[in-house]
């Protein structure tokens, strides 16, 4: 038992990066699955017809052949193949004569052996499907002695182990998943569908409310398979805009995850409460609260209990950790939406030659991902240093200035920036005297699918909290205490205002020190 654990351990030493691991010549005393004859039929299909590799291309590779001849003849073939060049037993022939690989074979006798039981290429598709399957099932049995194992060896982390495993056999089965090309009328009549299905809804929105009206009717909500990207300067309050709209969606019982690389679980929390309760952000980290102020917290809490809203405060993710997990939570929890706070703190998981690359990489991945699971993904991502030495003064960002890589730009189907004025003017008017204490903007500069335009939105710093704009004057100079228009929108704290906070609790419903009903049931108190 112990050489045969040994000699498991060295095939799987022996294994080349990307691909499955070698299998011993024999498990339990049966042989691994193959098909020698059908791939020789399937390889001497292939040099007697001209179009035959278009056929099986997608479905094989060399590795999907069992015997090692045949892996070195079909990559001779791949090569001819995908530089359009004819495809015989001449070419070939040729082909493994430069590549130095004839004799290992067996010679041109050999090859042109390949073609002798063949009378043509009419059933090519059928084998190679069973090839491939050969392969697969060789795949699913290398990995599964791989976790057998790995779970008898007791140095092993079980949890690391399970993610592992998990994580393999999910990038198995991704591998080997290929989607037919369709004819376009059921597609048309899903198109149909889902038009009926938005106008039959009061709001009109087809895809996931945010809970802010004017975005919401601009991008007609958040699209399944759409990767959104939210971009702005440190302080601009990107972590506090997507808190908002989780609170929002989940309030509306639509699973939200969100992957903070930044914050810990319990900040995240803090910011929630302080968020929901409308208690200042220091007064949580403190717990100096006021009777008042802790009966309102109590009262409010009751709404965030049993919330479908999950956080997840691994630092260094990697994109195959989020793939396996987000799969996870979306077959367990039935996710609608992932959050990821923030790209730039993501990694890819594999050695790259620079962190372009490795952002680039992490992009589409994401993308791939917000595909795969037909959801929605928002990642948040920083700006470039090289906009605040910009000579105007409201230093609004661009497309250019995401940083460290363009294939975000490209990657994504809707890019935001958050803008707040007041935070570079030091002003709360304009140079027109509009108000603009506690503005906001959400700037859409790509919409892959609609229009682009700037949505305005209210942004509460003591609460760190965004809010539907109102144009009243009473909603745009509401009190909050006096706060400075440079504050961090991530720290912003409020000066005490007894009058106001008076003002606040009648308003919310709190008498004599009791609380009461703050939102009907049926309305979002956040």
């Amino acid at each position: 038992m112990m050489e045969t654990n040994s000699n498991d351990r060295s095939y799987k030493q022996q294994r080349r990066p990307g691909t499955v691991a070698a299998l011993p010549p024999e498990i339990a005393g049966r042989l691994v699955p193959r098909a020698v004859e059908i791939e020789a039929a399937v390889l001497g299909a292939l040099m007697l017809e001209k179009d035959a590799f278009s056929q099986v291309c997608d479905l094989l590779k060399p590795e999907s052949f069992y015997e090692p001849k045949h892996t070195i003849i079909y990559r001779a073939i791949q090569s001819l193949g995908i530089g359009d060049e004819p495809i015989d037993i001449i070419t070939v022939t040729n082909r493994l004569r430069t590549d130095g690989e004839l004799e290992k074979v067996g010679g041109a006798g050999f090859v042109a052996s390949l073609t002798v039981n063949v009378a043509s290429a009419a059933h090519i598709e059928y084998h190679a499907r069973i090839v491939a399957q050969k392969y697969l099932a060789r795949e699913l049995i290398a990995f599964a002695s791989n976790v057998e194992n790995g779970a008898f060896d007791e140095s092993n982390d079980i949890d690391d182990l399970l993610q592992e495993a998990e994580g393999r056999l999910f990038e198995i089965s991704q591998r080997n998943l290929k989607r037919d090309v369709m004819q376009i009328d059921p597609l048309l009549s899903r198109a149909v569908d889902l038009m009926q299905i938005a106008a039959q809804r009061s709001s009109g929105i087809s895809g996931l409310e945010t809970g802010f009206h004017g975005l919401d009717k601009l991008t007609s909500g958040w699209q399944n398979s759409d990767l959104i990207i939210i971009a702005a300067r440190p302080a601009m309050g990107k972590t506090a805009f997507v808190l908002s709209m989780a609170l929002n969606i989940a309030m509306m019982n639509n699973p939200v995850a969100v992957f903070s690389l930044e914050m810990s679980n319990q900040q995240l929390v803090n910011r929630l409460i302080s968020n929901a309760c409308e208690i200042p952000g220091e007064k949580i980290k403190s717990g100096h609260l006021s009777d008042l102020e802790w009966n309102q917290l109590l009262s409010r809490l009751q709404r965030l209990n049993g919330l479908p809203l999950y956080v997840d405060d691994t630092s260094g993710l990697s994109m195959m950790e989020l793939r396996t997990k987000a799969r996870r939570l979306v077959r367990e929890h039935g996710i609608r939406l992932i959050i990821i706070d923030y790209l730039q703190l993501m990694t890819a998981g594999i050695k790259l030659g620079s962190r372009e690359q490795e952002v680039s990489t992490i992009s589409r991945s994401l993308k791939q991902l917000a595909k795969e699971l037909d959801i929605p993904v928002i990642a948040l991502s920083q700006l470039n240093r090289k906009l605040e030495d910009r000579g105007n003064k409201d230093k609004r960002p661009q497309l250019s200035d995401l940083r460290e890589s363009g294939a975000i730009e490209q990657d994504a189907d809707i890019v935001c920036f958050i803008h707040r004025p007041e935070y570079y003017l030091k002003a709360s008017v304009d140079e027109d005297g509009n108000n603009i204490r506690g503005k906001a903007e959400f700037i859409v500069a790509k919409h892959r699918s609609g229009s682009t335009d700037t949505v305005p939105m209210f942004f509460r710093h003591e609460y760190v909290r965004f809010e539907n704009w109102d144009n009243s004057a009473d909603a745009q100079n509401q009190a909050y205490g006096s706060i400075s228009a440079s504050d961090n929108a991530d720290t912003a704290v409020a000066e005490a205002n007894p009058e106001q906070a008076a003002a606040d609790a009648e308003a919310l419903g709190l008498g004599n020190g009791q609380p009461q009903n703050f939102a009907k049931e049926d309305e979002n108190p956040f």
